[in-house]
């Protein structure tokens, strides 16, 4: 798919919004995928009814077709046209955290084409806040099926210029909204089956979705890699969220420690960026260093955006200071864990 031009359009007055929501509707409705902000990052957003326009994202992206998509809607006339039923708890789930960085795995309808669930039975739906997808869903009148707006197990963009690096002249339309607000994708529960399950963690942690289902049984450390023969939701592939430079996890005490763990790698200082929240190197040299706050919510908005900042750099090495093993961090580590898989 190549388009030979791809359009960066504002939303910073209410004329440019309300022309940039009229031009990405219009493009949706004619089958074509546009990229449009969300709260959580950036997607490609198509019609989820359209097999044809389904295809184009998938296109654009370079996403193997085993990927499934999430489906965003924006009003429960459409929660129904997606889904074969909307149980008790996912009930509960929506009232507690929709619209918000939540997705939710179903029954599928029939009006939902296979491309989006490749080939599976169950759909992974979502309403989000941002108000440009929320305004751009209204208007268009159909769900949108809408992964990430970037290159198949790139880094996912939270500003509008990163979806340009990637998919410029492959869309015909980036929808600029600003910095994502909270900069990592959704959590994913999985309400199929019982107990239900967390497929893919996010800044609503379990303890949280606990608290708003109380009746609903958890499955308990369960694994983000199972082996299943359909994947029911995006975020389960075990290399994904990745930069071009080789992402490494690590623990250091002080500078001479990183230096060693820099290393062992065999990459120049000046070619190894470092991303920490409380190691924070005492010496020069290095490709880039990023000090991200330690605080959870402060450092998924900022990571996919320093994560850029390193391959822009230069860096064929980034060392990430390795984020705590408590559960508000769970989202954060499965993102960092899967773009450091197959890096050594």
């Amino acid at each position: 798919m190549s388009h030979r031009k791809t359009e960066l359009i504002p939303t910073n007055t209410k004329a440019a919004f309300e022309a940039a929501v009229e031009r990405a509707a219009a493009f949706v409705l004619q089958g074509h995928p546009v990229a449009l902000p969300t709260e959580t990052v950036y997607g490609l957003a198509a019609n989820a009814l359209s097999p044809e326009a389904v295809g184009r994202v998938y296109e654009a992206k370079g996403r193997p077709s085993n990927n499934p998509l999430i489906v965003h809607v924006g009003s429960w006339a459409m929660v129904e046209q997606c889904v074969e039923r909307f149980s008790p708890a996912a009930s509960s789930l929506a009232r507690a955290f929709w619209p918000g960085p939540l997705t939710l795995v179903l029954p599928k309808s029939e009006r939902i084409p296979p491309e989006v669930t490749a080939g599976g039975q169950t759909v992974a739906i979502r309403w989000p806040s941002h108000p440009v997808m929320q305004a751009v869903l209204k208007t268009a009148g159909v769900p949108l099926a809408a992964p990430s707006a970037n290159r198949s197990n790139g880094l996912s963009p939270t500003q509008a210029h990163h979806v340009l690096q990637q998919l410029d002249g492959r869309v015909p339309l980036i929808v600029d909204g600003g910095h994502a607000a909270v900069g990592i994708e959704s959590t994913v529960v999985d309400l199929v089956g019982r107990p239900a399950r967390v497929l893919r963690p996010g800044m609503i942690h379990r303890l949280s979705l606990q608290a708003a289902s109380p009746d609903l049984d958890w499955e308990a450390n369960e694994s983000l890699d199972r082996d299943e023969s359909v994947l029911r939701s995006p975020g389960q592939l075990k290399h994904h969220y990745a930069p071009k430079a080789r992402l490494v996890l690590g623990s250091w005490s002080d500078s001479g420690s990183l230096s060693r763990l820099v290393e062992a790698h065999k990459v120049p200082r000046r070619l190894t960026s470092v991303v920490a929240y409380e190691g924070i190197p005492d010496s020069g040299g290095w490709a880039r260093v990023a000090v991200i706050p330690h605080d959870v919510e402060a450092y998924a908005r900022a990571l996919f955006s320093e994560l850029h900042l390193c391959d822009e750099s230069g860096s064929e090495l980034i060392v990430v200071e390795a984020p705590p093993e408590t559960d508000e961090w769970e989202g954060i580590r499965d993102r960092l864990g899967r773009a450091a898989a197959g890096g050594d």
